[in-house]
This record gives C-alpha cells, structure tokens and sequence, in this order.
C-alpha cells in the first residue's frame, strides 16, 4: 500500500509520501522505496481518474550534509529541480507528522542546492530559498544579459512579440511584463514560452501586471503542469525579475490565483525570502497495483461451485424474493424483509468501525488472499 498525505500551498496541491525511514526504523538504500515511476505519478495525480494533484513529494534520507532530502514529481512524471510550494507542503507535512512547534527550521537538500524552510508562529512557512540565478547559462537561457542586469531581451511566440526577462531560482523561469494579466491567452501563449528554443530546459511562464511598487499579480504556466494556482520559486523569479526592471519594490506583495505570497530579496545577503501557508487536506492510502492484479487474478481463475437451485418455498410460506431486482425502488415487504439482518450487521460494522479500520480491515484482508493463493501454489509446485 502507498500512504501519502495531500497538502496544498495557495492550491498548488502535492501528495505526500515519508521515506525517510522504513518499517522497522531502518534506513532504505533506494529512493524507489515506494516503487514509483512515471506512469504511476500522472495516474496518482490525475484529476478524473487518480487522487489528483499538481505533483508528488518524496521526504527522504540525507545524502549532502542536510537533514533530509527533497524529490519532486511534476504531474506528468517529470522531475523538477526545486517548488516553492512544494517546500512550504513539505515542511508542513513535517511538522505535523513530527509534532514541531514555531521556530522549527529544516536543512532540506534538493536538486536545486539546499533549502531552509521555517515555521512561523502564525502557522505559516517562510523559506530562504538562497540568491537566485541572473547569468544566461545559470538559468539557463539563450537570452543575453542586458542592461538590467539579468537575461532580458523580445521573444517571438505564436506570431506576437513580448519583451521578456529571465531569472532561475535552481529551476528556470521566464518573466513578462503585461498591462493586464487576465486578457493573456495562457493556454496558447504559456505552452508556447515553455517550449521556446531560448530555454533548453524548458521554462515555467509567468505574466505579470503591476498594480503597485509593492503590489504586483500574476499567472502561472508551470513547466510540466500547465497552468496552476500558484508557482513559489515563480513568484521569487517574479519580484526579482520585476525590481531589476525598475518596476517594484525589493520586498512585495505578489497575488496569484490561489492567493498571495510575502517575497523579500534582501539586498545584504542577496538571498529571497518566501512567506506564505501550507495546508493538511487529507491522508489516503492507493493500493499496490501488483497487489490488487494479483488478487483479480486470483477472483477470476477460482473455480466457481454449482449453485443449487433454489428449493420450492414451503405451503403457506411467502414467496423468495430477489431484492436486487424488485425492490430497486424501496423495499415492497418491510415488516418481513429477508435482507434486514445482513443490512443490520452492515449498519452495526459501518456504525462502530473508524474509517481508518475499515481501510486497515480491506488492506489486511486482500493481503491475507493474496499470501494465502502463493502459499497454496508453493505447495502445489512442491
């Protein structure tokens, strides 16, 4: 079974999952400890036909001097270097699974170097998320540095000219400008800047409108997600992108669709601040797909006994009545029900039954068959 907690961070949603120790409190040796790959990641975070979300979480052991390590899975099975939002998700997750008050920090390493989240007393997070990237290749981009100090330049997509300007927060983003955020066709212009031959890593795409030198609002195009509520290292990329162009303020308010985000790119460290929430949604628990194949496997090779036919109802006795047929519309004899006592002891079992029982009940017992059919086919390959 996979276990997984879903949170979100201004509806930038992410499952979940605790690996940094194994059943038992050993250490695993694989970061595959939960058997993922690409396809079972976009079916997870399917919307229609998984448990849905933006991308999947991994918490794992140590491996350069941090206190654990971050992976993060976009949607669509891809691997991104780092998530603003993600990070915030997971230092809450955290938090919670380890019962960790304000003032609590974690060294996360991640592919983007090490990252330094904070809980706030307001139950927010606050994360260092270090100096960003502004020489071309950092990023990386094709664009040339330009006046403002950092990759800018005119970009052609789908037949229209914006000017542009880049910034990489360990993962590339594309900054534009605009007058009006929400008359941009994200759909066609968002995919477009994602693929532009001036970002061989494939960019995240951000539109900007600035309300004010403290007030900016923006939407998202995520590399490898589409458009979401919210991007972190975008809205980072964003205020760093736009106060080098002379449009904000180092320290801004910047809106996006989930809600808003405190940036802060302190000029003595060069580092950029990032506040904002992290919230629990719910746990779940996916069963193993070999598990469940195994067990419709087994279903459908079991021999299937005869079935009598159903005896002669008795002189005087009231005729047998085949419920999942007559009384689809209400039951047509309640004063003498043949179905009463099996509904009562459903009721009785779903009344006085946790749901985490009932999970751990279903769990137990498709493991249960499961071992059980190899048993018996060890002893009759033997």
């Amino acid at each position: 079974m996979l276990q997984f907690s879903k949170y979100q961070g201004l509806g930038n949603d992410f499952l979940l999952l605790d690996g940094r120790l194994l059943e038992g409190g050993a250490v695993p040796d694989s970061d595959f400890v939960f058997g993922l790959t690409p396809e079972w990641i976009e079916r997870l975070c399917d919307r229609r036909f998984g448990v849905g979300g933006d991308g999947v979480i991994l918490a794992l052991p140590p491996n350069a001097g941090g206190e654990l390590r971050m992976r993060i899975f976009n949607a669509d099975g891809t691997e991104p270097e780092m998530c603003g939002n993600g990070i915030r998700c997971l230092a809450r997750f955290l938090a919670d699974r380890d019962g960790d008050g304000p003032g609590r920090t974690w060294q996360i390493d991640t592919l983007a170097g090490r990252i330094v989240p904070e809980l706030l007393p307001d139950g927010t997070i606050r994360v260092d998320m270090g100096a960003p990237f502004l020489e071309p290749a950092q990023v990386p981009t094709t664009l040339e540095r330009g006046p403002d100090g950092l990759p800018q330049g005119e970009l052609v997509v789908d037949g229209e000219t914006f000017a542009v300007a880049a910034a990489g927060m360990g993962n590339p983003h594309v900054v534009i400008p605009v007058d009006a955020v929400e008359e941009i066709d994200l759909e066609r212009f968002g995919a477009g800047f994602e693929v532009h031959p001036a970002f061989p890593a494939r960019t995240n795409v951000h539109f900007v409108q600035v309300l004010a030198p403290d007030h900016l609002v923006m939407r998202v195009w995520e590399r490898g997600a589409g458009p979401t509520l919210a991007c972190g290292t975008g809205a980072c990329a964003t205020l760093v992108a736009c106060h080098r162009l002379g449009l904000s303020e180092n320290r801004a308010r910047l809106d996006l669709p989930g809600g808003p985000l405190q940036i802060h790119w302190d000029p003595s460290s060069g580092k950029v601040f990032m506040d904002g929430p992290a919230e629990h949604v719910f746990d779940g628990v996916v069963p193993d797909p070999a598990v469940v194949a195994a067990a419709r496997r087994e279903a459908a090779e079991r021999p299937r006994p005869d079935t009598p036919a159903p005896a002669a109802p008795a002189a005087g006795a009231a005729p047998t009545i085949d419920c999942a047929t007559v009384c689809t519309n209400g039951c047509i004899r309640p004063d003498d029900c043949p179905s009463a006592e099996a509904r009562a002891r459903v009721e009785a079992l779903l009344s006085g039954t946790s749901l985490d029982d009932l999970v751990a009940l279903a769990a137990n017992s498709l493991e249960s068959r499961t071992r059980s059919r190899i048993e018996r086919e060890r002893g009759l390959g033997g």
